[in-house]
């Protein structure tokens, strides 16, 4: 009998010794929810962008949070998200986009995305605006940064607030700027899936000073300093609660993974690009559509998304060869609670629709081999049509 080949799985986070070690000392040290290591890599992280950028660290600030999700909840809240209020986000998006502006019992409100890039349409966003419309969160789809010259455009012009939502976006630049440095507010993902995986955990990068504050005080149940500081010999076990805040802080072992991940974040994301290289080489002249990268930005290949037709039988084929693959996303559109509670219809959506129907993302992570890749890629052209 024919033996099987190994399975080669969606994702695989890249973790080794320096991550075993960073997790280690946070246990060793005792402080294992949030404290000094935490700190610690919000100083790493704010400086590791405004090097990108050409900035100097101070004029930055890093929240960390416990998830993208939180981080983008803090984000609106910091700018006074109203109950009623309306937030323009695009349809093809991860759920959590939408979901953070229904906690406030405001409106997302639904823009049809750009075929090439599945990132929102910024032509479409201003016919959208409306007195309600408090902010715009674009979303970097797959890595690769929005229209944000238009976007910013449009936001200052209606004096709105835009918050990015980077969760796939770590690093990349547009315009030479990079995604954390441009928008009001921007929020990243570490999920195990990321570019950066410390398991679980988001950042809230800004360079307004006020919001910073207000998103610290917020993650920790509206206490007035951080709490963990109350154990230590320098603290004082007094404190307020200035805020009705939400327990959204994360811990020193997750900061310690996010600390060795970020210190090896541009190895891993040369590896990425490598691996998207290649299969742009191997897919090239075939049936399968390949993803777009306009030439005024870069993508770190967060995702490597193709559009085939039978998307949904390729995947049924891929899983069979043992190769894992996956889906980004399903239209926030076509959820049943959201299509009752907001009324959103699948007409208005006729993009987001198309790309949905044939999207599918191949495996695309640091650890990669030749022989994997090529697999993949083989497997593909053998199946797509």
């Amino acid at each position: 009998m024919k033996k099987k080949p190994t399975p080669i799985p969606f994702h695989r986070a890249s973790l080794g010794k320096a991550e075993l070690a960073q997790a280690a000392e946070a246990i060793k040290s005792g402080w294992i929810t949030m404290g000094p290591k935490t700190l610690e890599f919000e100083t790493e992280f704010k400086a590791y962008l405004a090097k990108r950028g050409g900035l100097k660290p101070e004029t930055l600030h890093a929240v960390s949070a416990n998830s993208a999700t939180a981080a983008l909840h803090l984000a609106l809240k910091a700018i006074g998200l109203k109950r009623g209020d309306e937030v323009i986000i695009p349809t093809t998006t991860f759920i959590a986009t939408a979901e953070v502006v229904t906690y406030f019992g405001a409106v997302p409100v639904l823009c049809d995305v750009e075929e090439d890039t599945h990132n929102i349409d910024a032509s479409r966003i201003e016919r959208l605006v409306t007195r309600r419309t408090k902010a715009i969160i674009p979303v970097h789809f797959a890595g690769q940064p929005c229209d944000m010259d238009e976007i910013m455009a449009i936001a200052r012009r209606r004096r709105l607030k835009v918050i990015e939502d980077a969760a796939h976006s770590l690093p990349s630049d547009y315009k030479c700027r990079p995604v954390g440095t441009i928008g009001d507010i921007t929020c990243f993902s570490f999920y195990a899936t990321k570019t950066l995986a410390a398991g679980e955990g988001g950042m809230l990068v800004t360079a307004n000073e006020a919001y910073a504050k207000h998103a610290r005080i917020n993650r920790l149940h509206g206490i007035s300093r951080d709490a963990w500081d109350r154990y230590t010999l320098k603290g004082s076990w007094r404190y307020e609660v200035v805020d009705n805040g939400y327990k959204y802080n994360t811990t020193d072992i997750n900061s310690g993974l996010g600390l060795a991940q970020l210190r090896r974040l541009d190895a891993m994301n040369a590896a990425r690009l490598r691996i998207a290289a290649r299969y742009d080489r191997a897919f090239a002249g075939s049936a399968v559509v390949r993803p777009v990268v306009r030439p005024d930005r870069t993508t770190c290949a967060h995702l490597y998304v193709i559009k085939v037709a039978g998307r949904d039988e390729l995947y049924d084929k891929l899983k069979a060869d043992g190769i894992g693959t996956s889906v980004h996303f399903i239209p926030v559109h076509k959820h049943p609670y959201y299509r009752k509670a907001f009324g959103y219809r699948n007409a208005d959506y006729p993009v987001a629709n198309r790309v949905f129907e044939r999207s599918l993302s191949l495996p695309i992570y640091p650890d990669m081999t030749d022989a994997q890749v090529r697999r993949v890629a083989e497997g593909v052209l053998a199946h797509a049509r």
